[in-house]
């Protein structure tokens, strides 16, 4: 988390440093891939046309969160919170799994960055997908596991550190950018030329870019049994939002008056590194690695914690095995931190099985956070519809919420969908461990149909993978 401050017995967030945390798990690594990312989609027209549907329809989510923290104060945790209250156990279940699963994934892709940006001096990294590239972040992995276990407020006082070291270095670019920017550059990439498509496939094909940057959005209402009001929760998370979407949109479009539409699509991860070497020469992409080296730490730790927490609030909640409610100093959940680094070697190794393994990561980090977003948006939508005080703003900021959910899971395509299940559908095990501790039922009727629904579509996706019909 961004900070922490001690208040009798337990530590208390307040609205700013709740800011902070939304921030800075928001603008990770992921920034610096966006100059190609949106290149190999979209022009400029296409990228301000995306920026404008994603914003809106993230701001439309914070929005959600922001009522749903001060309405329903007694939920923590967030999206998982959110989902089981609306839609029950298993769901709610199935919530918490995906967001910690998706946060897992998504801390692949870091490592994957920061091996791919020292492969430009170390080739036998490659693109962070080489066996050492692999072997190395391995070793980052466990060290930060080990970091993270000493305490939060050791932790909390890296990431207050960099935040604000990793934003320097992209308003940088963003002012160099804006300094050297070409006219006649710019105005050749508006259109995106005759390979980039239609404007809706080229706004449609950006879209999992955004879920993937936009994640950490949720990320004071994960941290919201922390804070000093519930209140602070929903401005931090709007406050948070503004702010990085004008940085992160101004990173993709004054990329295009530097290099044409091609060239930067086909430039390596982090592809900001190539625009800015383009504008002012080598010292550009070194000034860009050490920024992402900065990015990387400050995301992966701030994201290694949110995942552990909903993990943890789940086995309190008894949704998740008990083991998970271990505790160290500090109320640092131990088995949650240490399942999820476990989870994270498991991927980094699968990327070793990937054509694009930057990419694989990002999509499969997206996808398996839209199935959260859409119960945590539809639980706002029962509850503005049926508990008073009825308020039609909300129950219209929480429609057009679930139906932008809806429209990302299109986005997303069957791919990532299939993908997703084979990871969701054996973590019913965890929720029937859970079960049987309790002495209760594994399934109820209706869960039994969601299970089914969920092995059905992994074994699909399973079979497309043999069968080649999707590939990693």
């Amino acid at each position: 988390m961004a900070g922490t401050e001690a208040g009798e017995g337990a530590q208390r967030l307040s609205a700013l440093t709740l800011t902070g945390l939304v921030v800075g798990s928001m603008v990770g690594a992921g920034v610096f891939s966006l100059p190609s990312r949106f290149a190999e989609e979209t022009g400029v027209a296409g990228a301000l046309v995306a920026w404008a549907v994603a914003g809106a329809g993230t701001l439309m989510l914070a929005l959600v969160f922001q009522t749903l923290a001060v309405r329903e104060p007694h939920l923590d945790a967030g999206v998982y919170a959110y989902a089981k209250a609306g839609f029950g156990e298993y769901l709610g279940f199935f919530a918490a799994f995906g967001y910690w699963a998706s946060a897992c994934v998504g801390n692949v892709t870091y490592w994957v960055l920061i091996m791919s940006t020292l492969g430009a001096a170390v080739p036998g990294l490659g693109e962070g997908d080489t066996p050492l590239a692999v072997l190395l972040a391995s070793a980052g992995v466990w060290s930060f596991h080990a970091l993270v276990r000493r305490g939060v407020r050791e932790a909390a006082a890296i990431n207050r550190i960099v935040t604000i070291a990793k934003l320097v270095p992209i308003l940088v670019f963003v002012l160099l950018a804006l300094f050297a920017l070409d006219p006649a550059v710019f105005a050749a990439n508006v259109s995106g030329g005759a390979a980039a498509g239609p404007l809706f496939e080229q706004v449609r094909g950006t879209m999992l870019v955004t879920v993937f940057v936009f994640l950490g959005i949720e990320g004071a209402s994960v941290y919201s049994r922390h804070a000093r009001r519930r209140e602070d929760v929903g401005r931090a998370t709007v406050l948070g939002l503004l702010s990085v979407l004008a940085v992160f949109a101004s990173v993709t479009i004054v990329s295009y008056g530097i290099l044409p539409r091609e060239r930067i699509a086909e430039l390596r991860q982090p592809s900001m590194a190539g625009v800015l070497a383009a504008e002012v020469g080598p010292w550009g992409s070194a000034f860009v690695g050490v920024a992402l080296v900065v990015a990387v730490l400050g995301a992966y730790l701030a994201w290694t914690l949110m995942a552990a927490e909903v993990l943890f609030v789940a086995a309190r909640d008894d949704d998740m095995p008990r083991f998970l409610k271990r505790t160290g100093r500090e109320d640092v959940p131990t088995a949650a931190l240490l399942m999820t680094a476990v989870l994270v070697q498991v991927v980094l190794v699968v990327t070793l099985f990937s054509a694009d393994a930057f990419n694989f990561a990002l999509g499969l980090t997206s996808s398996l956070t839209l199935i959260p977003f859409l119960l945590a948006a539809g639980y706002a939508v029962r509850l503005a519809w049926s508990r008073p005080p009825r308020r039609a703003r909300e129950l219209v900021v929480a429609v057009l919420a679930t139906l932008y959910t809806v429209f990302l899971l299109y986005a997303a395509g069957p791919k990532f969908l299939l993908v997703s299940l084979i990871v969701y559908a054996p973590a019913s095990v965890l929720f029937a461990m859970a079960r049987r501790e309790r002495g209760r039922r594994l399934f109820a009727p209706r869960e039994v149909l969601v299970l089914l629904a969920s092995v059905v579509g992994a074994v699909v996706g399973v079979v497309a993978l043999a069968a080649g019909w999707i590939a990693l």
